[in-house]
């Protein structure tokens, strides 16, 4: 909605406005206010649509996910770096399910800029593997899978990895 360097100056606006509520005794507006300019600063660590665009994947509904993240215009400079990752990995989910090669472009963008939590990361290799497995690229995938195992923390991603291993077996 607002450029990431917009949202921080609204925020010290808001802290400066609850400060000088401070000074002047009405110490319950200082309060509110500091607290509500942990909102802007939240959502510049994380993008608005890209949260609701998370939303609707959870719900597998792709095109409404396609639909918050056309919001974002330029991703490159309105989104931080792990923003532009995670960006990068749910265009890259919404596509694997039709164009792999573009898929593939993704996943590697999204590793490259990063993501910030252990098990996206893991999914993003999972779909790597997969691709590679299919371009019969199988030291490539063998490794992607390693990587994504040690990534997959609370096992959620074990049968995938073993249905993977199994699959490569039969190339």
């Amino acid at each position: 909605m607002f450029h990431r360097n917009i949202k921080l100056i609204i925020a010290g606006l808001i802290i400066v406005t609850g400060i000088w509520q401070f000074t002047e005794s009405n110490i319950g507006n200082g309060i509110f206010l500091l607290i509500l300019s942990a909102i802007p600063i939240f959502l510049y660590f994380k993008n608005e649509f890209i949260l609701l665009a998370f939303l609707k994947l959870r719900k597998q509904d792709f095109e409404g996910a396609k639909k918050w993240l056309a919001y974002i215009k330029n991703p490159e400079t309105a989104l931080i770096q792990k923003q532009q990752g995670y960006f990068n990995y749910l265009h890259g989910i919404m596509l694997s399910q039709t164009n792999i090669n573009q898929a593939e472009k993704y996943f590697k963008k999204a590793i490259e800029l990063g993501l910030s939590m252990d098990m996206d990361l893991a999914v993003a290799k999972l779909n790597l593997a997969g691709v590679a497995m299919t371009r019969r690229r199988k030291l490539e995938a063998t490794s992607l899978l390693n990587e994504a195992k040690k990534l997959d923390k609370q096992n959620m991603l074990k049968d995938q990895i073993v249905m993977m291993k199994e699959q490569m077996k039969k190339i």
